[in-house]
């Protein structure tokens, strides 16, 4: 059984391999948590009859807010967006998602009830 090169190589003979080393991914910024300077405000609202949680007071740029919204969507399989640099999440898991920001080094402050 042939390896994947060489079925490769059968189907593009004409291409030529590279040996130059792959460029990192820039999936996650430079922003950081310690760059942070004051807490992110963790709050619970319902819309249209719904519950959302919202994070607001997050400093670093769009891409650095975008990685931070992919990472807690993927960590509790939720769905949400990114508005007026606050993130937006579907149900309420404000105390989860406090844990897992100070598992990353964030502060965080709850507001509302």
């Amino acid at each position: 059984m042939a390896d994947l090169r060489d079925q490769l190589k059968h189907l593009f003979p004409e291409h030529a391999e590279s040996n130059e080393p792959a460029e990192p991914d820039q999936d996650y910024p430079e922003f950081s948590a310690k760059d942070q300077t004051t807490p992110l405000i963790c709050r619970f609202e319902k819309r249209k009859g719904k519950g959302t949680t919202i994070i607001e007071g997050f400093e670093g740029d769009s891409e650095a807010l975008k990685a931070l919204a992919k990472a807690i969507k993927q960590q509790f399989s939720v769905g949400g967006g990114i508005k007026e640099h606050s993130i937006i999440l579907q149900g309420n898991f404000r105390d989860q998602i406090m844990d897992f920001l100070k598992q990353k080094g964030y502060k965080t402050k709850r507001v509302g009830g």
